[in-house]
């Protein structure tokens, strides 16, 4: 075990951590003292178990209110994924139907045949 001298709220603690982990420790102490800083600036000389317990729930307020914008912003990026995801599908899906030459000649046929009675009646009707 590794140990550290922290300071939090201008007093001095000797806490352990694994080898290694020293930075980590002292990252999280910074944090917990500069909460503790603004306690003491606006309350004044707390006891010490005091100071902790509302520095450390100030911090966790902060991780809380970031723990929700995060959930927040994954919904956000989930859901444009999702409408990303769908506007991909409906560009695959996108149909042109393509008919058979066969079919296509067949309808030449019957439009060219459609004609051909319309002009027999019309001549019948004038005549």
């Amino acid at each position: 075990m590794a140990d550290v001298r922290v300071s939090i709220g201008g007093r001095e603690f000797d806490v352990s951590c694994q080898p290694g982990e020293e930075h980590f420790l002292r990252a999280a102490a910074r944090l917990l003292d500069n909460e503790a800083t603004v306690l003491i600036g606006q309350i004044g000389r707390l006891p010490e178990a005091r100071m902790l317990l509302m520095a450390g729930l100030m911090l966790a307020d902060k991780t809380a209110g970031l723990e929700d914008q995060l959930r927040a912003m994954e919904e956000r990026a989930e859901l444009a994924e999702r409408v990303a995801t769908h506007a991909r599908a409906a560009q695959e899906r996108v149909e042109v139907p393509v008919l058979p030459q066969a079919v296509l000649d067949t309808l030449v046929k019957i439009a060219d045949q459609a004609e051909g009675l319309a002009d027999h009646v019309e001549e019948r009707l004038a005549g």
